[in-house]
């Protein structure tokens, strides 16, 4: 039972699993070290994904890799749980080859234009293990992972016993460059989140007319959020979209 309704704007809730990857970290160890500032993210490399059939795998992209990697590493052997896979860019990756592509009049690939939706790694993860469980894609800006946030809440407080929730996240592409409001990064990371316990996390929110100051050197929301989560801070604040969001750890 979630503890605050989303009237109040507040939700709490547990994580009793996770898993996140990314190039050049991928222990909990390596994790630890980046979140204090001591080891950086690679430039280059993806995960094996090797609990998924190789004919499957290949048609995942590299961002697709990557939260692929962490969605299995988190559920192990688990089934039958609701998935939301979030992204603030998605397959932004595909898409923009796809784009210029038509607009040098090439003849666009069926594949690639399939797999280019936002929805389509979660799909790709369904059907390699064979599970029917509800599966959601979601993408809300800088606002995404506290997004996800809401809409598993909602899942817990209709009494489904756990959710599984998948943020990643890659470079952007050349063309979009210009536009980065953060220091983009290859990252993937997932919790398997369940109706709260003596360790919990508590996300409320309230609308603002503060405003967030773009700065191209700050980490991108969802590794913001993560080093929040590894470190066990008390508190993390972010503005954005109109919002002011509050994430704290109760123990």
């Amino acid at each position: 039972m979630i503890v605050n309704s989303i009237h109040n704007h507040a939700l709490r809730f547990s994580i009793t699993a996770y898993a996140a990857w990314a190039p050049g970290i991928e222990t909990e160890a390596d994790w630890r070290a980046w979140a204090n500032g001591d080891l950086a993210i690679a430039a280059k490399g993806e995960p094996a994904v090797k609990a998924m059939p190789a004919m499957l795998r290949r048609r995942a992209s590299v961002p697709g890799r990557m939260a692929l990697e962490v969605a299995y590493r988190c559920l192990g052997e688990r089934t039958h749980i609701p998935a939301i896979f979030c992204s603030r860019h998605g397959e932004c990756g595909r898409a923009a080859d796809l784009l210029t592509d038509l607009a040098s009049n090439n003849p666009l690939s069926p594949t690639v234009f399939s797999l280019s939706v936002h929805n389509a790694t979660g799909g790709l993860f369904a059907i390699a293990r064979h599970d029917r469980a509800n599966s959601l894609a979601l993408a809300a800006g800088a606002g995404t992972i506290e997004h996800a946030v809401i809409e598993a809440c909602g899942l817990l407080a209709d009494n489904t016993p756990a959710v599984l929730l998948v943020a990643y996240d890659n470079w952007l592409p050349s063309l979009f460059t210009s536009f980065q409001s953060c220091n983009e990064q290859p990252y993937a990371w997932a919790w398997l989140l369940q109706p709260p316990g003596a360790e919990a996390i508590s996300l409320s929110w309230s609308a603002t007319q503060e405003t967030s100051a773009v700065n191209v050197e700050n980490d991108p929301p969802g590794l913001e959020i993560l080093r929040f989560f590894i470190r066990k801070d008390a508190n993390l604040k972010r503005i954005g979209n109109g919002r002011c969001w509050q994430w704290a750890s109760h123990a």
